[in-house]
């Protein structure tokens, strides 16, 4: 199941308290997957799920709505049903729908919601998945998006919008801000899973940074182990020789186990990792003396 039906399936179990909340609610759904005529108004929805919530809003707002066709949408494999309200008193619902004022958070989030569901989706990264965070509210108007915009502006939540082919987007990509989308929403189980995947998805960042840096580590420490082996083979025999005893075990330790990084030679030798640097710098320097 995607995360866009996961929210979906979540936010049909509850409906608006006020009959405000559920004229804005259809707003916007009407708005995202329907349109508004002159003999009243109409929605479209492959999902029964939401097909039949909106239809018990509709209902309960004393605008009852009827089905007037069902296609088959062979890429998908899905019906598209189309619903619609007509009439004098459609008409006089329409008018009422579509005269909702925004101030109360109960319709700004009712007309958030409706809008998920008609034409809302969201997108999580998935392993190797390196699309990110999305969340998106597609319209055919300008004006339907941008007032969708002002809501979420006035519930302090994050967004953007961008003009896709002849369609407005409404889009957030913070992980933070669909997070409080969905807690507004009361979308807490949704909300548990972007959590648990932003988690898994930390540490897995994580995992791979301490894995670059430890590869890392290993390069350089191959570089400098090469460059000092170079720098001891320039030495004679005689000069070896010559060396005080904790130089000569540290040059032959170095050249015998050319892969130890300086803690597997520390511990090899006995001594601490910076008595160890100390001897390997004043080797390096008998190398550099002409």
């Amino acid at each position: 199941m995607s995360f866009t039906t996961e929210i979906k399936r979540e936010l049909v179990r509850t409906s608006p308290d006020s009959r405000e909340g559920c004229l804005a609610l259809l707003q916007a759904a009407i708005m995202t997957c329907g349109e508004r005529t002159e003999e009243g108004f109409s929605f479209v929805s492959e999902n029964e799920s939401v097909a039949a919530y909106l239809l018990g809003i509709a209902e309960k707002c004393s605008c009852p709505m009827l089905l007037t066709a069902a296609v088959r949408d062979r890429r998908h494999g899905r019906d598209k049903l189309t619903f619609a309200a007509a009439g004098e008193e459609a008409r006089r619902r329409a008018e009422e729908i579509f005269s909702q004022d925004f101030s109360e958070e109960e319709t700004a989030l009712s007309f958030l919601k409706g809008a998920f569901l008609g034409g809302g989706s969201c997108i999580l990264p998935r392993g190797e998945n390196k699309t990110g965070y999305h969340l998106e509210f597609v319209f055919p108007s300008l004006s339907d998006a941008a007032l969708l915009e002002e809501v979420f502006h006035r519930l302090l939540l994050l967004c953007g919008m961008v003009e896709r082919a002849d369609k407005y987007v409404i889009y957030c990509k913070s992980r933070e801000g669909i997070g409080d989308l969905l807690s507004m929403l009361g979308a807490e189980r949704s909300l548990k899973l972007l959590e648990r995947t932003a988690a898994e998805r930390d540490e897995r960042n994580n995992r791979n940074r301490l894995e670059n840096c430890t590869a890392g580590n290993v390069d350089r420490s191959l570089t400098a182990s090469a460059q000092q082996i170079r720098t001891l083979a320039s030495l004679s025999e005689g000069e070896l020789m010559a060396l005080p005893e904790p130089l000569k075990e540290t040059a032959k330790a170095r050249i015998d186990n050319p892969t130890f990084t300086y803690t597997e030679l520390a511990a090899h030798l006995g001594i601490t990792k910076s008595c160890l640097q100390r001897r390997l710098k004043k080797l390096m320097s008998l190398g550099e003396t002409p």
